[in-house]
This record gives structure tokens, sequence and C-alpha cells, in this order.
């Protein structure tokens, strides 16, 4: 923050911000409070959802919780890339709009939904090769590894469903329209990811592996969903 601040106020750059360019400006905090108040309701959504999970596999035990809590943990490091790409995405969405360039927005969208692909998909091949390596340098229990193997190479397997995701339903936001991502991961995570873990680690006797299946199969259908909603097209027309 406060080399931002730095960059900013030293008049180097593209943009230099002084004293008396800061006012306060009722319209413009309003539309701020708005967008970021459901961007954050969006992300508790997701982020929640994780818990519903915890829940289910605290069924089968402390060594198949502490897999998947190992897991999860390296999977979402391994994602911080993806989500600045996303983000820079979304960044771009907005500029063309506001520059009335529309086609040039989607372009960008695509452009970024590719290069995430290729990020997630090479950081997927390298779960699948490595996990037995990922779990031994953060547990020695023959008890836990096994789990966290399998969160590492079963999710791993939606990576490139959920890089293309990622980039779609953050453009939403880039356009403005912060609604229809946060239905998406309500959707999504809690209506259907948390229900098909249920049935199929506890009815359809998978186990944990259950739960790791349906993180798969919820990250495919995120790009799905989002991808069909965004090739409609009525992103276009918000108006921030």
């Amino acid at each position: 923050m406060i080399y931002q601040l730095t960059i900013l106020a030293r008049g180097r750059d593209r943009v230099h911000v002084r004293w008396r360019d800061l006012r306060f400006h009722l319209p413009t905090m309003r539309t701020v409070l708005r967008l970021s108040g459901s961007g954050t309701i969006q992300i508790l959504i997701g982020t929640t959802s994780y818990i519903g999970l915890v829940r289910i596999l605290s069924t089968f035990g402390a060594a198949s919780l502490a897999g998947y809590t190992i897991g999860i943990r390296v999977i979402i490091f391994a994602l911080l890339p993806a989500f600045g790409i996303s983000n820079a995405a979304a960044t771009m969405v907005g500029q063309n709009l506001g520059a009335g360039r529309p086609d040039r927005a989607e372009r960008a969208v695509w452009t970024a939904a590719v290069y995430n692909m290729i990020l997630l998909g090479a950081v997927g091949v390298v779960f699948l090769s490595t996990a037995p390596l990922i779990a031994a340098a953060f547990t020695s229990d023959p008890n836990v590894q096994p789990y966290t193997i399998s969160c590492l190479r079963i999710v791993s397997l939606g990576f490139l469903f959920y890089a293309c995701g990622m980039v779609v339903t953050q453009a939403f936001n880039g356009a403005g329209d912060t609604w229809t991502p946060t239905l998406i991961n309500l959707f999504v995570f809690w209506l259907f990811e948390i229900p098909l873990a249920w049935l199929l680690a506890v009815q359809a006797g998978m186990g944990p592996r259950g739960v790791f299946v349906a993180l798969t199969i919820a990250y495919s259908a995120l790009a799905v969903v989002s991808v069909a909603l965004f090739r409609r097209g009525r992103w276009k027309a918000e108006r921030v």
C-alpha cells in the first residue's frame, strides 16, 4: 500500500495524484460501496462453502480432514497467480467498455482465459505427477498422505475448467455486474457442490474422495455456467 501511494505521488509515471486531486464525491462513493458490497458477498459465498465440505469430511475421521486441509491450502496457494490474471481481465473489461469497445473487452477475456488455462493446466500436471512428493513435504503421517495425494490429483483435474471460469466471472465484475457472479457462486458452491459432496461421500460410499470429486465437478460447472451467461452478452450493456 505504501509503495503504491509512493508511485502515485511522485509523478514520474502515467498517473500522478496530488492532495488537491483528492475530494469527497458522494455519488462515486455510493457506487464503490454498492459494487464492493456485492463483491464481498460473492467472495464470502465461495470461501464459506469450504466449511460445508469440512463438515462432511469430519465424519470420516481426523486423517481425512488433515489430508484435505493440506491439499486445499496447497491448491489455493497455486491458484493465486490465476487470480491475478483474472483480475487483470476484469480491468481490461472495464477499461474497454468505458472506451466504447465491447468487442475488444470480449477479446481480452478470451485471451486471458487461454493464458489462465495454460497456467493452471501446467500446475495441474505438476500436481498429478508430484502429489506424493508434495504430501511428504507437509506430513509424514502415512494415514494423512493418501488423502492429501487424492485431493491434489482429483481437484487438479478440474483446473482447466476452473481457469476459464475464474476469468469469465471476474469479467462480469469488471463490467460492473457483480450480482451475476454472486448468484453463480451461490448456485455452484452451495446449492450444487455441497449436496453433491454429501451424496458422493455418504450415500454413494466414496468417502472423502467423493468430496474431492464434487470439488472438481463444481469447478467445471462454474466454467460452463459462467461461459453460457457471458456469451449472452448482457454484460456489455452494464453501466457503472
